[in-house]
């Protein structure tokens, strides 16, 4: 059965419920640097679709660099084997392969220099992980079930006439705007309110990368999706837009389709994550040709 985890359970169950594990020795956690990429990135692609935003980050910047918003944590075993490695700070990221990697963890992330907006990891891990950081003392913002979707070969490739393209800069005021809309509704935060300069800085790097891809009409922005992260298997979506007055006549699924499409001619698998409410997405989603093969646990912090 599927974790279910909501900020009122997070709330109201007791520490006593709780096996707490012992403090681990925290000689073993450290802050990732440089020298420790190439382990760093075998030890992700083990997982690949699950870690695919941090391998991207790290190939993106490297392990150090303010645009991580965070810094990269390993933990490793009395033998100096890595257990965990785990990225703090803005979106935080955890992939512990044991219990002493993930309560190591949330030591360090009780003292991250850069505020905390996200957790992410699968279900149990994320749980355990918030229980460790907060002492079972502070509700979760908000909690939501994320639904994981790939997509892989074979696939029905939908029929689209529309022109999927790259993004271009003199466009980063729509785009913007629609992944605004997209944020709010997941997080309950707009980042265009709460750091605008910052934001479009972060939309923009993307449009020059090359990682965002639109759909115009008479010049209005009518389907809109963002590579979040990328590596040689895996590219993870994120920001599927659709304008409301195009949705439910098969723009999104169709677009989605053909970009998919596309994507497949570099990668093995393309993902996106869902929120568990969002059913009619899901239906556009699985008709463009993605399965749900997973979930995960997302906390806003």
């Amino acid at each position: 059965m599927k974790l279910q985890l909501t900020a009122n359970t997070l709330k109201s169950r007791a520490v006593g419920e709780f096996a707490f594990q012992p403090m681990p020795d925290l000689k073993h956690l450290q802050i990732l640097t440089a020298a420790d990429t190439e382990e760093v990135l075998s030890f992700l692609k083990i997982r690949p679709v699950q870690t695919v935003v941090m391998t991207s980050f790290i190939q993106d910047n490297g392990m150090e660099n303010a645009d991580n918003r965070g810094k990269f944590y390993g933990y490793r075993s009395a033998a100096g084997k890595l257990e965990g490695v785990a990225l703090i700070g803005h979106t935080t990221l955890i992939e512990a392969r044991s219990e002493d990697s993930l309560t190591a963890f949330a030591v360090a992330a009780r003292q991250s220099e850069t505020p905390i907006h996200i957790m992410m990891a699968d279900g149990k891990t994320i749980e355990a992980f918030w229980r460790h950081f907060t002492g079972d003392n502070r509700p979760a913002r908000k909690v939501c079930t994320e639904l994981l979707f790939e997509l892989n070969f074979p696939f029905f490739v939908q029929n689209c006439d529309w022109d999927v393209r790259v993004a271009n800069a003199d466009e980063l005021e729509q785009i913007a705007v629609a992944h605004d809309e997209v944020a709010f509704i997941e997080s309950g935060v707009s980042p265009l309110q709460k750091d605008r300069a910052g934001f479009l800085k972060r939309c923009l790097k993307r449009i020059e990368k090359g990682r965002t891809f639109v759909v115009f009409d008479n010049g209005k922005l009518i389907f809109k999706a963002d590579i979040v992260a990328e590596t040689s298997d895996v590219v993870y979506l994120e920001g599927i837009y659709v304008a409301p007055e195009y949705r439910g006549q098969g723009v999104g699924s169709g677009c989605l389709s053909k970009l998919g499409q596309q994507l497949m001619e570099k990668v093995e698998n393309v993902c996106l994550l869902s929120n568990v409410e969002f059913a009619a997405a899901h239906r556009s989603f699985v008709k463009a040709g993605f399965k749900n093969t997973d979930c995960c646990q997302t906390i806003f912090v």
